[in-house]
């Protein structure tokens, strides 16, 4: 039986994720910095194995990859989904914008990764699914420092990918774009303009699945009707 490990796990993108692989069958290991996300993820799936850690603390993310195998022995798929989105310009957000979105988004998922890879390059077997964006291939307005930090989140993929061929290991990144999560609540649009976090989860099962001979580099998601941009909010109240 598979060990996947998800953080970011207890709403939203990593939440489905949690769902789907568990539903397969999978032994899941969830993590997430609020406490209450999680209890409310444990008691809706008892099976999942439910840890407290801020990805954003070097040292509770050593200990996390210490005790998950210490438990389980090995980490077959490790999804790197925690982050947070913190909106501005370079030229006016905060001097520390940056380095906030760098731990948010990215120095959590390098610190994890480097202390589970010898176990996979032992085995020569596993995968590393980082959960990017839209937002790391593209720029747009008010994207800031959220965006500089998903490019080198996605840079830092598409690195380890070249390094990990010869020792087995797969590297995926996946780029949705508007998902409909709480980090959408209050934004005047209708459900229907974003994807649902299950299809996302349904994409991280596929690439998952394949033949340990094949590896989905790239899966870039978007709404069917494209990228939300001024546009949709044409007409809405101010």
């Amino acid at each position: 039986m598979s060990v996947v490990l998800v953080t970011g796990a207890s709403r939203g993108i990593g939440r489905a994720i949690v769902e789907r692989f568990a539903g397969e069958g999978a032994t899941v290991v969830a993590c997430a910095r609020g406490r209450e996300g999680l209890d409310a993820l444990q008691a809706a799936l008892p099976a999942v194995d439910c840890r407290a850690c801020d990805m954003r603390d070097a040292a509770a993310v050593d200990a996390l990859a210490r005790d998950v195998l210490a438990r389980h022995g090995a980490v077959d798929l490790l999804v790197n989904n925690a982050g947070a989105f913190r909106p501005g310009g370079i030229a006016s957000e905060d001097d520390d914008a940056l380095l906030d979105m760098l731990q948010a988004n990215l120095f959590g998922a390098y610190r994890l990764t480097r202390r589970l890879l010898p176990g996979m390059i032992e085995r020569r077997s596993g995968m590393v699914l980082n959960v990017c964006s839209t937002a790391s291939i593209a720029a747009y307005p008010n994207g800031g420092s959220y965006s500089i930090a998903k490019h080198a989140l996605y840079g830092f993929s598409r690195n380890l990918r070249e390094e990990m061929k010869p020792h087995g290991v797969r590297v995926v990144a996946l780029l949705p774009g508007a998902t409909l999560t709480a980090s959408w609540d209050g934004v005047p649009l209708p459900p229907e303009r974003m994807m649902p976090a299950e299809d996302v989860a349904a994409m991280a099962w596929t690439a998952w699945t394949m033949s340990a001979r094949t590896v989905v580099e790239d899966i870039v998601m978007r709404p069917q009707l494209g990228d939300i941009g001024e546009s949709d909010f044409a007409g809405s109240p101010a």
